[in-house]
């Protein structure tokens, strides 16, 4: 319901950050979404990056910003260059309309629908908790089924949780898994997903920006992390609910997703984010405890004439971009070759 102006609560300034690489349709269908958000959020201004799509894609993102009368809120940023997905959101941050200094900043991504209310759910939560850092919203899939999950931090025991495949070890390191289920209430947590995050200006401030050495995956968590280590706290907020088409980008996730093999800049990112936040001692111990477990799981699927469900060469190209490994060694392919750029930031 739409307030009056002399109704409405004092509103801080938000900056809402989206990336495209050759997904203009799904960036102007979250633009719809938020349109509404903000008739009743005059405080919030939209900067999209386009990392170079070279298919016509800012283009099209302009003439919607335009005739849908979006000007006055929306704009974008034409990057150089595809940096990938922190690259992309750092412009966009640094891009803010001229005279325009965020209180907040809320990442989402382009393959996002926001539910009516999500901003004020976030921005009213943050304000009334000023030692929360960063919030993420409920997360619908496609169908609108609610995914009750948030995340904690990757870990040796996370590490040996995920390649066991064993309902026994899972219960034993229940507390240690990524996943977390959580509930109908707000809850702190690690990290949240980056497709929805709402980030106080302060943060930046304090720990700077995401780091643009992850291409695609972990940047969140690494973000979240940085933060916790300086006294930030991390929230769920399900009453800010957004709907995320999980999987139609890159097929690694949502629902029925057939990976037929992982891509490099995935496990460059996961070695990243274990050298860079516990050293190369750490990292080479979570690779030998993941690499043991998915031993003995093939092994025990063997034996059992269990289905494999994994992608293709998935212990060697691990063993490619591990610690254990002075320097990661490509198992695919050249990084700049469009085929190994994920589809986040290509056309699909």
């Amino acid at each position: 319901m739409n307030m009056p102006p002399a109704s409405r609560p004092r509103q801080s300034p938000v900056l809402i950050a989206v990336v495209n690489y050759r997904t203009d349709g799904l960036v102007v269908d979250c633009l719809s979404s938020l349109a509404g958000e903000i008739e009743t959020y005059t405080q919030a201004r939209v900067v999209i990056v386009d990392n170079a799509s070279s298919d016509g894609s800012a283009e099209r993102i302009e003439d919607a910003i335009r005739n849908r009368g979006w000007s006055d809120w929306a704009s974008l940023v034409r990057s150089e260059r595809n940096g990938g997905f922190a690259y992309g959101t750092n412009l966009a941050i640094a891009s803010a309309p001229a005279g325009f200094v965020p209180s907040f900043i809320w990442l989402l991504n382009p393959d996002t629908r926001v539910r009516p209310g999500a901003l004020h759910a976030l921005i009213g939560f943050m304000r009334a908790h000023p030692q929360a850092g960063i919030a993420g919203s409920l997360i619908e899939d496609a169908d609108g089924i609610v995914w009750p999950y948030a995340f904690r931090f990757p870990s040796i025991a996370s590490e040996i949780e995920r390649g066991a495949r064993l309902g026994l070890v899972s219960r034993l390191l229940r507390h240690a898994a990524v996943l977390r289920r959580v509930g109908e209430r707000p809850t702190r947590v690690d990290w949240v997903s980056g497709a929805s995050m709402m980030i106080r200006a302060g943060v930046l401030d304090a720990i700077g920006p995401l780091d643009e050495d992850y291409f695609l995956y972990f940047e969140e968590t690494d973000f979240c992390l940085r933060a916790n280590r300086v006294g930030w706290q991390c929230w769920y907020v399900p009453d800010a609910r957004v709907l995320h088409i999980a999987g139609q980008s890159t097929g690694l996730t949502g629902k029925g997703a057939v990976v037929s093999r992982l891509p490099r800049y995935w496990f460059e990112s996961r070695r990243h984010y274990f050298v860079k936040n516990h050293g190369r001692a750490y990292a080479v111990c979570a690779d030998l405890a993941w690499m043991t477990v998915h031993a003995a799981w093939r092994l025990r699927r063997k034996l059992q004439s269990l289905p494999d469900p994994d992608p293709a060469h998935l212990l060697s190209d691990f063993l490619a971009c591990s610690a254990l490994r002075a320097k990661a060694r490509n198992p695919r392919r050249p990084k700049d070759d469009p085929a190994s750029i994920p589809a986040e930031m290509q056309v699909t």
